[in-house]
């Protein structure tokens, strides 16, 4: 009998594979990628890092010569029947008290050229009157200052030395972000060259200052790392170490380094100049919020709204209170903290296009900046038109008057400024809650002069008829100028 050909019934038949052997797979796959990719993310060790960059850092050690006491005090209560025996310890040890003593302290920093330039921080050798720098390999050499800016805490020193220096160089902070691994290397508690490595936990912190760039980090920084550098896994400096956030003043994971490109420019000044030459334009500004927005038109909670113009660049450009700068030199304004910033890093004397909106249309206003260390003590002026009046009025939960002679001899306020005065306020008004308090001059109404009530009544008119469900006033207290957008509505 010949045999049969075969069918598709009587071939073998191979199972296929199970779908659980096919996720088990694709996880198996997916742990090895992941693995892969963190391994090139993260370095199995920050060593070949630190070698790299160790001899570039420094340890700081200031002294300053302070005035003697002139007894026990600090050692005991003065008065306390001890005073005299711990006044006797001192002269038979040869100290009265009153002599000079000599104070020490400790901080980071590092090179930034081979000629011996010095980044530190200006808390660190503020006050020295002696600045010992101690190098990696153990060497020591003298500092003298070049310059130092307590507005960002950054200080700039100078060794000699007879051979080139090892250095770093400044990366751009403004490329880092939330999540990168970083290393920071000082001098804490004066234990010397000491590295700690983490991530950027948070960007652009502000802790007190107009020019405030902070990179916070969990990288453990504690007394003595300040002025010292915060490096990303590339060996460039994109901070450096200032302050921590701590109830106990050791390190808790809170760590705050100014970013690199704030420093970069603060050094660069004050290698040129000895002192730092910030852009100044001239205004007074405060944050638009979201009622000052609706009340002025604005479709976005964006900008810089200028509450005063004292003479300046800004008010020689035709500037006006009530401008809300929405530009400055091509860049968008998103609060005034960014306009400060950016004010600040521009040269003096650099002519710069300045976009504002002014009643309900845009406006293109060149400014040329002068310098804000010239102008730190510039006192505003006031910019109002004579007024009259006699009456008073009860309007958004305020007891208004105009100016009289007996309000302006009481009050202070000179002739030359004019306004509606705020003699009672209800507490549980809209008014009261968002800051306005008897005594406030109301300068301006709907962006425009007001010096007698039917003037306001007009302004409040005209808020209403546009749809507006709030009214800015400009308010002076104290001859300090400040916008409050007042709802309007019942």
């Amino acid at each position: 009998m010949q045999p049969k050909p075969l069918t598709l019934a009587h071939r073998p038949i191979i199972a296929p594979p199970t779908l659980r052997a096919v996720w088990l797979i694709t996880l198996a796959l997916a742990f090895f990628c992941t693995h892969a990719l963190m391994a090139q993310a993260r370095p199995d060790s920050l060593a070949t890092l630190a070698q790299q960059v160790s001899p570039s850092v420094v340890n700081i050690t200031t002294s300053t010569m302070i005035e003697g006491r002139t007894g026990p005090q600090g050692i005991v209560p003065e008065g306390s029947p001890f005073e005299d025996f711990f006044r006797e310890f001192q002269d038979r040890n040869g100290n009265d008290g009153k002599r000079p003593r000599r104070s020490s302290a400790l901080g980071s920093g590092f090179l930034i050229s081979e000629d011996g330039y010095v980044v530190t921080n200006n808390h660190v050798i503020e006050s020295a009157d002696r600045i010992l720098v101690e190098f990696f390999e153990g060497d020591e050499l003298e500092a003298t200052v070049i310059g130092s800016d307590p507005k960002t805490d950054i200080a700039l020193l100078k060794v000699e030395a007879d051979e080139p220096l090892p250095f770093v160089k400044f990366g751009d902070s403004d490329e880092a972000l939330v999540g990168d691994w970083v290393m920071a290397v000082g001098n804490p508690l004066g234990q010397g060259f000491s590295v700690t490595a983490g991530i950027i936990s948070a960007r652009n912190r502000a802790l007190s200052g107009s020019y405030d760039d902070y990179i916070q980090t969990d990288a453990a920084i504690n007394r003595g790392n300040s002025g010292g550098p915060l490096f990303n896994m590339d060996g460039d400096v994109i901070g450096v170490n200032t302050a921590i956030l701590s109830p106990s003043g050791g390190s808790i994971g809170i760590g705050f380094s100014m970013a690199s490109n704030v420093v970069n420019n603060v050094v660069d000044q004050l290698r040129k100049f000895g002192e730092t030459r910030r852009g100044w334009m001239g205004v007074r500004i405060q944050d638009v919020t979201p009622d000052v927005a609706e009340a002025i038109g604005l479709d976005k909670v964006a900008g810089a709204l200028i509450s005063d113009v004292p003479d300046g660049p800004a008010k020689e450009a035709g500037l006006e209170a009530g401008d809300v700068i929405l530009s400055f030199d091509g860049v968008d304004v998103e609060d005034t903290r960014g306009l400060v910033r950016q004010v600040g890093n521009t040269p003096v004397g650099k002519s710069v296009r300045v976009v504002v909106l002014r009643e309900g249309g845009t406006q293109t206003l060149l400014v040329t900046l002068g310098r804000r260390e010239d102008a730190e003590n510039a006192v505003p002026t006031a910019m109002q038109d004579d007024g009259g009046g006699e009456s008073t009025k009860e309007v958004l939960g305020m007891t208004i008057s105009i100016l009289t002679d007996e309000l302006r001899e009481e009050m202070g306020i000179s002739d030359s400024m004019t306004g509606l005065f705020v003699i009672d306020i209800d507490e549980m008004s809209e008014a009261y809650e968002k800051g306005l308090r008897t005594g406030d001059l109301i300068t301006e109404a709907g962006q425009q002069k007001v010096s007698d009530l039917d003037a306001l009544e007009n302004r409040i008119d005209e808020a209403r008829e546009a749809g507006r469900k709030s009214l800015l006033l400009r308010v002076r207290r104290a001859g300090e100028p400040r916008f409050v957008a007042v709802s309007l509505e019942d």
